[in-house]
């Protein structure tokens, strides 16, 4: 059964090829050797083909939105964190102290924080929330389809918001102790790897809890066994209102045509579901950095998503791709700025 939230959704539009080709011709004109830029004019060129426009603008409002929300599978100690952590968590990036605020700033990008699932939620703001807290997926369903349904309609939404408000690149990011655990059991249901395979040190955990978080893959991807060619239905029985929400939130931002980075685990394993439901979307993002998960690798591979970056960056509040950024305007200002071969009277001997 299609879940209501993405019945019928339009196909996917393809990024400009002729922007990209036109990069990829401009790059060839200028002053420097042939693939002298390298990942520098890749990136110049993505801009292009997502913008539909040669030369491509620098990002001028990215925009990280960070999705908070809690784990029944904490209680298993899977995480180096103690259940309840989140909240300070999403607390911090309010106050511009977590490191993809510090980051953020930097790179000249605003974060937004939302709480869509946190078990100790905050009354001022209840727009976003699906539940407090996600199931326990070792022993029971993450979310209920209803609440699958919500949470998939409210990433489209929060797409759309931040779309509409200007946003013309988007970072979308988690919060959540117990979070990899779960996308590490959508790892596993969907690549058909064991849970040994999939499972990585998340939060920087011991031998003991990786020991407790494998047990606890094995036994979540026990339940997933009808569901495991049913995005929606994985993300209702081994997911949770994070993962259910960026996966809406990406599949979202595709269709409207805005580019997106994606980096951790939690963002992989939504965007491989995204994927599912919205073939093409894919074409709008950008694998920021390669995520230690060894989860993350799988989904990409799948994906063909190639990383840009190997920073070593663990955490998956969206540090890595906003680092990033930087990184793209080098490329549109390449574009724009460097002189051409032709105007500059530089270019190889004819040998």
């Amino acid at each position: 059964m299609v879940d209501p939230a993405v019945a019928e959704l339009p196909a996917v539009p393809a990024p400009n090829i002729e922007a990209r080709r036109e990069a990829v011709a401009r790059h060839e004109a200028l002053a420097v050797p042939v693939g002298g830029l390298g990942v520098l004019a890749e990136l110049g060129c993505w801009l292009a083909a997502a913008q539909g426009v040669c030369p491509p603008r620098a990002p001028g409002r990215p925009r990280a939105v960070v999705v908070a929300a809690d784990h029944g599978i904490a209680a298993a100690g899977v995480s180096a964190y103690p259940a309840g952590t989140t909240q300070r968590q999403a607390a911090a990036a309010r106050d511009r102290v977590l490191p993809a605020a510090v980051v953020a700033d930097v790179a000249g990008a605003s974060v937004r924080v939302v709480d869509v699932g946190l078990d100790t939620p905050d009354p001022a703001d209840e727009r976003y929330r699906v539940r407090r807290g996600s199931g326990r997926i070792d022993h029971e369903d993450a979310l209920t389809a209803d609440e699958t349904d919500a949470a998939l309609r409210i990433g489209r939404a929060l797409a759309d918001e931040e779309v509409d408000a200007g946003a013309d690149l988007l970072v979308p990011a988690s919060l959540g102790v117990g979070a990899t655990t779960a996308a590490s059991t959508i790892t596993a249901a969907v690549t058909g790897l064991e849970p040994v395979v999939v499972v990585g040190r998340g939060s920087g955990i011991g031998d003991d809890a990786w020991m407790r978080k494998a047990a606890a893959i094995r036994d979540a991807l026990r339940r997933t066994r009808s569901v495991r060619r049913d995005p929606v239905g994985l993300l209702r029985v081994a997911g949770g209102a994070d993962l259910a929400v960026l996966t809406g939130f990406l599949l979202q931002a595709s269709l409207r045509r805005t580019p997106v980075l994606v980096d951790g685990l939690v963002v992989i394993a939504a965007a491989t579901l995204a994927e599912q439901l919205a073939p093409g979307a894919r074409q709008w993002w950008l694998a920021a950095q390669r995520s230690p998960e060894p989860a993350a690798d799988a989904l990409l591979a799948r994906l063909q998503l190639e990383p840009v970056l190997d920073l070593g960056v663990r955490v998956g509040d969206g540090t890595g791709a906003l680092a990033l950024l930087p990184m793209l305007t080098m490329a549109a200002r390449l574009l724009t700025d460097t002189a051409t071969a032709a105007d500059s009277g530089i270019a190889p001997a004819r040998v």
